[in-house]
């Protein structure tokens, strides 16, 4: 196996020759560091889509990967055509013009667990599932809140029904969300809200905005207009709703690629506004509100034993 460097390539390098660059060095060069090595297996969070456990493996010694969450493998070949979204031409290409092929700004990797064209939407209906409610309830997700902007969705995927939780988007597709299953529906698009504000507050995931309603349950719905992307490969999409208002406010997760988006929405125009300084610590707006949601029940808890204890 060979050990490549970035240097310039007097020659264009074969598919064969990408094959036998090393992984773990061309990762590496990306910007990834694995979070555990075992023996020859090297473990990392997946360059592919966003987790919070490292499921993307590199077996050095067969110089192979593996991402556990999407059912995908291969050399690296495999791997930075699909990390890039280039063909295999441009990449031999920029590989040989000594290009470290460092992700584009506005580049988004892939999060879906399930190709769309294996889904199929059977129905929608009232939010009902025990198992959904109980989700929700872990997500800090009224229920109230959901029955307003989601429903029970029944799907078929390889021949075999589920149920999840579906949020619409303007094209008619549904983004899918239960406790083991991540995807969305054909066709794909982003979701609005337009109440002819002149704010708008833009959302990558709909959990989030879900969350941020909850929190704001009492103030008018027409106060702002909302864009959920469901997927930041939107965002294009999205920008001439979004810059119809004299301010827009960015929540993106607080992952490398959605703070790429917001420093390049913010080179665009001093209208954007990167409200993510608020969850800092943590990947997106709802996981700071599921927390946030956790410490106050450990106050609440903490301040109930010490009454108990209070002499009466």
């Amino acid at each position: 196996m060979k050990k490549w460097g970035y240097g310039f390539q007097e020659k264009r390098l074969s598919i064969s020759e990408a094959r036998e660059m090393d992984m773990v060095d061309y990762l590496s060069g990306l910007g990834y560091t694995p979070s555990k090595i075992r023996n020859n297996d090297y473990w990392y969070l997946s360059p592919l889509r966003v987790e919070k456990t490292p499921s993307f493996k590199i077996n050095r010694k067969l110089n192979r990967w593996y991402d556990h969450g999407l059912g995908k493998g291969g050399n690296l070949v495999d791997f930075a055509v699909l990390y890039h979204r280039c063909t295999i031409g441009e990449l031999l290409q920029n590989l040989t013009a000594n290009f470290s092929l460092q992700q584009p700004i506005i580049s988004q990797p892939l999060i879906q667990q399930e190709p769309e064209s294996q889904i199929k939407i059977l129905g929608d209906f009232i939010l009902s599932s025990t198992a959904l409610l109980r989700y929700l309830h872990q997500r800090r997700i009224p229920i109230d809140i959901a029955d307003k902007y989601c429903r029970e969705v029944r799907y078929e995927v390889n021949k075999k029904i589920y149920y999840g939780i579906g949020f619409k988007n303007d094209l008619g597709g549904f983004e899918i969300r239960n406790p083991y299953f991540k995807a969305g529906s054909s066709p794909k698009s982003i979701t609005t809200f337009n109440h002819n504000a002149d704010e708008v507050i833009v959302f990558e995931g709909f959990m989030d905005f879900l969350s941020f309603r909850a929190i704001h349950k009492r103030e008018p719905e027409d106060r702002f207009d909302f864009v959920v992307l469901n997927s930041l490969s939107f965002f294009e999409t999205a920008r001439p709703f979004m810059e119809k208002h004299n301010a827009i406010r960015l929540y993106l997760d607080r992952d490398r690629v959605g703070q790429n988006y917001s420093r390049y929405a913010l080179s665009l125009s001093a209208r954007y506004k990167d409200e993510s300084t608020l969850y800092k610590n943590y990947k997106d707006f709802n996981d700071w509100v599921m927390n946030f949601g956790k410490r106050q029940e450990k106050y609440k808890q903490a301040e109930i034993k010490v009454n108990l204890k209070s002499p009466s």
